[in-house]
């Protein structure tokens, strides 16, 4: 279906949002809603990176519905989804593509490989090697790859939804500071409440998938639409030296030694348009930047080993990042 109305009426420069634009959201995370129970947090997470143009990182143990919400989530409007199951002994042309002899014309032929498609789902991405990670890294930032000395676009909208048991688990290749610094946010699932659980059992009583039967609700070109109008929601200066005041600290604290990057600040302020956005506003509030810090920015730090605990990476990065969170002033 095409809503041509809201395409027509969202082109252009970005006033206000709209009532078609919000009730399209409506739906879309009420499409998602159906599959992930009492995830509502987590639908939003997902949407923010897909309208901030970035790539998300979903980090939990097996069978919390992390390779779900991506099929949801790619079932949700009319675009091309592929999914990879990384694994060991998968290849770089595995997911790019490789180019192939052609007798009858004497010429190489490029064959894409999965990673063309508007949704990626790198399942469990940290179970293949470095060098097949690597094959991500242009695709990720560029939004293109190159075969051979020839670089080839890829569909747009474009995104990678990358799943990764913790690194503690056996079998694992913990993904390098470059590539976590691709994806715009890192999240967890976490175990469903109780009352969730048993709408999950009810609803997998039959047998059936779930993620399967969402159906569209909106055209890739709306995505991409709705993408753009995201990139026109204002930032006031304050925020902007709020951000910077807690990069400024990760990269001065004695617990750390590697602060945010100034990709990683950039990402904080496109996520804190794209949940503008999504909240039927044209412009940031302080909430909108606070809220995002932790995802944004803890995967982006390596705590210093003098500092190390018993307790995972990904934990001793949230509390130091905590503390400087609560000890910088929120502008008003």
């Amino acid at each position: 279906m095409k809503h041509a109305s809201f395409v027509t009426e969202a082109i252009g420069i970005f006033n206000s949002m709209t009532t078609a634009t919000a009730n399209l959201i409506a739906q879309l995370q009420a499409s998602i809603g159906r599959v992930i129970r009492g995830k509502d947090e987590v639908i939003r997470l997902s949407l923010v990176a897909l309208l901030a143009k970035g790539h998300l990182l979903i980090e939990d143990v097996p069978g919390v519905g992390k390779t779900t919400l991506a099929q949801a989530l790619a079932n949700s409007f009319h675009c091309t989804f592929h999914r990879i199951q990384f694994t060991s002994d998968l290849l770089p042309s595995d997911v790019v593509g490789t180019s192939v002899f052609n007798q009858i014309e004497q010429r190489f032929d490029f064959k894409p490989g999965p990673v063309f498609a508007n949704i990626i789902l790198a399942d469990e991405i940290n179970r293949t090697t470095p060098k097949t990670q690597s094959a991500l890294l242009e695709a990720m930032n560029e939004a293109q790859v190159t075969v051979d000395n020839h670089t080839y676009k890829l569909p747009q909208p474009f995104m990678v939804l990358a799943t990764q048991n913790p690194v503690e688990h056996h079998g694992t290749y913990p993904l390098p500071e470059s590539q976590l610094d691709r994806f715009l946010l890192r999240i967890g699932m976490g175990y469903p409440s109780r009352d969730s659980e048993r709408e999950i059992m009810q609803q997998h009583s039959s047998g059936r998938n779930a993620a399967a039967e969402v159906t569209p609700v909106m055209e890739a070109e709306e995505v991409e639409v709705m993408q753009r109008a995201v990139e026109k929601v204002r930032v006031d200066d304050s925020l902007r030296d709020y951000a910077l005041d807690i990069v400024e600290r990760t990269r001065s604290s004695e617990q750390l030694t590697l602060g945010v990057s100034p990709r990683g600040v950039l990402m904080l302020q496109r996520a804190a348009q794209a949940r503008a956005f999504l909240e039927a506003r044209d412009y940031c509030t302080p909430d909108d930047f606070k809220q995002l810090i932790l995802p944004v920015f803890a995967h982006r730090m390596v705590v210093n080993t003098r500092y190390a605990s018993t307790q995972k990476k990904s934990t001793q990065a949230e509390m130091v990042l905590r503390e400087i969170i609560d000890s910088t002033p929120v502008p008003l």
